[in-house]
């Protein structure tokens, strides 16, 4: 006659409920990391909400750094970040010394790291041969059909980004 333990019945009951915390532990990883690579994704990639003055070649660029004016811009938020008097200024224009500076021609370094401007001193010092370089192609004038708009318009109305000159490759004569 086998004999029944108050020990067995103790030892099966705490052996399934470690399995049961084992498969929710799993499943909530599982999960975790799904929701964070689906996430990872979408914050990867901004190539529409960068401006057209912006250097082509990056699908993804949280700051621009620019070097003639020691000035970040913030692409999420579109905001120009830059020291005025010790303290960061996070503003929608250009510091007041530099208003007429042209982001066309200017040179913009790509950087993909949180609060880039509190690397401020290395950056000044890491990127300052780019002062003065023009040669940076930008957004704008970009042939690359990653970079197209369709609601560009240089002022003929229809979108065309040739400036005023009409495109008449594809109209039927």
């Amino acid at each position: 006659m086998a004999r029944y333990s108050a020990d067995t019945g103790y030892n099966k009951m705490n052996y399934m409920k470690k399995i049961l915390l084992i498969t929710v532990f799993i499943s909530a990883a599982a999960v975790f990391n799904n929701a964070s690579a689906q996430i990872r994704f979408g914050i990867n990639i901004n190539i529409g909400s960068q401006p057209d003055w912006g250097p082509v070649g990056y699908d993804r660029a949280d700051y621009y750094y620019m070097p003639d004016i020691q000035t970040y811009y913030y692409v999420p938020t579109r905001k120009f970040i830059y020291l005025s008097g010790g303290n960061w200024v996070f503003s929608y224009n250009l510091p007041p010394a530099y208003r007429n500076y042209n982001l066309y021609t200017g040179y913009k370094v790509v950087v993909n790291e949180p609060r880039a401007y509190q690397n401020y001193r290395s950056h000044r010092v890491q990127y300052s041969r780019y002062r003065n370089d023009r040669s940076q192609v930008i957004i704008r004038n970009s042939h690359e059909p990653k970079y197209q708009r369709n609601n560009h318009d240089n002022g003929n109305r229809n979108g065309n980004r040739n400036g005023n000159r009409n495109d008449n490759r594809n109209r039927k004569h």
